[in-house]
């Protein structure tokens, strides 16, 4: 067996953290978790970033997709709020600006994309339900990513449809989430029936075995213990607990 530690700053980072309203942001990733998306100068969380340039190129969609939007500073996100304020009004900016510390983009994990046509709308980019945008969604899951705030999820997500933002959650968490039908708040709330001291998630996802399970933090530090030859990730939710995924 081996120990991993897990202290109050672990719950609020990794792939499956929650941000939105009742959420916030409470770590930010520095600059050396950061890597800019191809050569358009815009940053992603690293992996992230390096599995969406994977993606682009298993579709060969380079010239034919645009990243329009990635990580952004917490100033950079009160801007844009500020802005679309002024722009845009209230009722507008409820439904497709989050707040400062609110939003995904300040994690690096979230993608804003386009088809490539103009002129593109930096809040509301055009990515349409059919040609390669629909390719690009038929593989995401195997890529790690989900469309983020999907069309009648609102009452839960707090966002309205954005059928162009797409957030890095890994492998099998995004397989598993569009099986369900899914959004993030679900799925977490799915994997806190899967608690470290019972039933652990037992699922295989293409060909390939995971164990799943919650783990809540009462007091910190918590040791949990790992079988020695598992690999295994281990991801904060950023709503009090982790989630562990074994591979098998």
């Amino acid at each position: 067996m081996r120990s991993v530690t897990l202290t109050r700053e672990t719950t609020q980072q990794g792939n499956l953290i929650l941000v939105n309203k009742e959420h916030p942001l409470a770590v930010r990733p520095e600059s050396g978790q950061l890597r800019t998306f191809g050569s358009t100068g815009i940053p992603l969380e690293k992996k992230t970033a390096l599995v969406l340039e994977n993606l682009f190129g298993a579709l060969g969609c380079h010239s034919s997709l645009l990243l329009v939007s990635g990580y952004r500073t917490k100033a950079g996100q009160e801007e844009i709020y500020s802005s679309s304020l002024k722009e845009n009004g209230p009722d507008f900016t409820r439904k497709y600006v989050a707040l400062p510390d609110c939003s995904e983009h300040q994690t690096g994990l979230a993608a804003d994309l386009a088809l490539n046509r103009r002129p593109v709308d930096f809040l509301r980019p055009y990515f349409p339900r059919e040609g390669i945008c629909q390719s690009f969604r038929a593989k995401m899951a195997s890529y790690g990513f989900i469309e983020r705030y999907p069309e009648g999820k609102e009452q839960i997500t707090g966002i309205a449809p954005e059928p162009w933002h797409f957030r890095y959650v890994g492998m099998p968490h995004a397989s598993l989430m569009e099986q369900h039908g899914f959004c993030l708040e679900e799925y977490l709330e799915y994997l806190t029936g899967f608690p470290a001291e019972g039933k652990h998630l037992n699922i295989q996802i293409q060909n390939q075995a995971f164990e799943i399970f919650w783990q809540k933090l009462e007091e910190e530090p918590l040791q949990v213990q790992l079988p020695a030859d598992a690999p295994f990730l281990v991801s904060g939710t950023n709503t009090g607990g982790c989630i562990f995924t074994l591979w098998r």
